[in-house]
């Protein structure tokens, strides 16, 4: 139950903290685990313990663009906003890393937003951060070329793992880009050859 006591909206309700783990379902996933997929039918909240997870838009033609990332001490706005209209999921959320999550029934989120104002504080700091990451995306498509955006959420990636070495293959970082394998095939070569990155199997040294 320590494990969220850093976060400031819980570590000001100990009684709010206790009742999350007391109605919340602990699993931990491996990377690549998807735990919630588009169009499904959104039961809980997930809120990060530990690791990481990335949230995904996938168009019809198949194209995916990265949103945002999830870490420990977050949960997903998107979640909460499906979850207490009663809509399906509009994104696809997989773990990044190892990660150990607390899934909050959705009822349950509605009877703490009555019972805490802290929870609604918690909700309404997501929401905020969600906004703004949402708002570099549109800029970064709009005003960024590829090799920018590659190096940016390889460092991003860097960040979340607090390790230089990125493991992943190129498409992978394609899906996430909204681009073609060969384009960032391409662009981390050239990043190599500027001495900015080392390539390896299924893995890259950010330098």
């Amino acid at each position: 139950m320590d494990e969220l006591v850093e976060i400031s909206e819980f570590k000001s309700s100990p009684e709010l903290r206790a009742r999350l783990f007391e109605y919340g379902i602990r699993k931990t996933f491996d990377a690549g685990a998807v735990i919630l997929g588009e169009h499904a039918h959104i039961r809980s909240i997930p809120i990060v313990i530990r690791g990481s997870i990335r949230v995904i838009r996938t168009e019809p033609d198949g194209r995916e663009i990265l949103l945002y990332y999830i870490r420990a001490g977050e949960s997903c706005i998107m979640s909460f906003l499906g979850g207490i209209h009663n809509e399906t999921s509009k994104v696809r959320a997989e773990v990044e890393e190892e990660a150990e999550i607390l899934f909050l029934p959705v009822s349950k989120v509605t009877l703490f937003i009555r019972e805490y104002p802290q929870w609604l504080d918690y909700i309404f700091r997501l929401y905020h951060k969600r906004f703004e990451e949402l708002l570099e995306v549109i800029n970064a498509i709009a005003f960024k070329k590829v090799d920018e955006r590659l190096l940016a959420l390889l460092r991003k990636k860097s960040e979340l793992s607090d390790s230089m070495v990125i493991l992943g293959t190129h498409e992978q970082l394609a899906n996430e880009l909204g681009t073609a394998r060969v384009v960032v095939s391409r662009l981390l070569k050239q990043l190599e050859d500027a001495g900015k990155v080392k390539l390896g199997r299924n893995k890259i040294l950010l330098k």
